[in-house]
């Protein structure tokens, strides 16, 4: 006689739901009920431009990236999961894989590895939409005096995906993020010493001791979803011109940077929007 759990049928509870990414779509939906108020209530998110997000096939979501333990990611894959009903991948960093718990927690939130292969994959095969920071660590923690400078956007890797994939990019310019966890400064020494990318001081922490590592403070967000940009490039090539891919890197920069300003110049307050 076969054990029980092998004879269950497709809709037993028991069955992991977890895809080949680690992503649970039961935690996904209980993160999404226990973030809904912070989402609202705390961050008051604001979206323009939504519905240039495409209600089906892969697309590559990028935008602008700040904050100590950056709001930014959860702030846009929480929107656009709850307005559109599609799942949202984000790529980021492998060290957060390694992090026992919360490396664990990550996947099963939709955190993925951020390597050439699994964006192809996610993009391509499976024409999902991903969220990736082209500025990766170096804009999660620069200093409060540079908020919503946008650092360079490294190789244009994002870029050569896309057109590998065939997907378009999507800016999505972000104001608010900058102010949930301004860095003051830098502890390299205690960086090594964990072995963390960066370890910052910030005004959270200052303010809140140790609580200040987790609370964010409420800084209103708004969110403008920009142009997609198609590239006029066959797809599936092994390599395309690195001159086109920086170009066009430093195209979608300065486009999601002048959002930026232009949101910034129409912005009351950092608190209230």
């Amino acid at each position: 006689m076969r054990p029980l759990h092998l004879a269950a049928g497709p809709d037993d509870p028991r069955r992991s739901d977890v895809d080949e990414w680690g992503r649970s779509e039961r935690v996904r939906s209980l993160a999404r009920a226990i973030y809904r108020p912070v989402y609202a209530k705390w961050f008051r998110a604001e979206w323009e431009g939504m519905e240039r997000i495409p209600a089906s096939g892969g697309a590559l979501l990028v935008a602008n990236h700040a904050g100590a333990v950056p709001s930014d990611a959860p702030v846009v894959m929480h929107g656009v999961e709850e307005r559109l009903g599609r799942p949202v991948y984000g790529l980021a960093d492998y060290f957060f894989r390694t992090v026992p718990v919360v490396g664990t927690l990550w996947s099963r939130a939709g955190g993925v590895p951020a390597r050439p292969d699994n964006a192809y994959r996610l993009l391509h095969d499976q024409r999902q939409l991903a969220l990736v920071f082209p500025e990766g660590v170096k804009g999660a923690s620069k200093p409060y005096r540079e908020r919503y400078q946008l650092q360079r956007f490294g190789r244009g890797g994002f870029v050569e995906i896309a057109m590998r994939a065939g997907v378009p990019v999507i800016p999505v310019a972000i104001v608010g993020s900058e102010e949930t966890m301004p860095v003051l400064c830098q502890a390299p020494g205690i960086a090594r010493a964990l072995g963390l990318p960066y370890f910052p001081v910030t005004a959270n922490m200052v303010l809140m001791g140790p609580l200040g590592l987790f609370v964010p403070f409420p800084a209103k967000f708004r969110l403008r979803v920009l142009e997609p940009f198609v590239f006029d490039v066959p797809p599936d090539r092994d390599r395309y011109p690195k001159s086109r891919v920086m170009e066009e890197a430093e195209r979608i920069r300065s486009t999601l940077q002048g959002a930026i300003s232009d949101m910034l110049a129409d912005r009351r307050s950092i608190w209230f929007g």
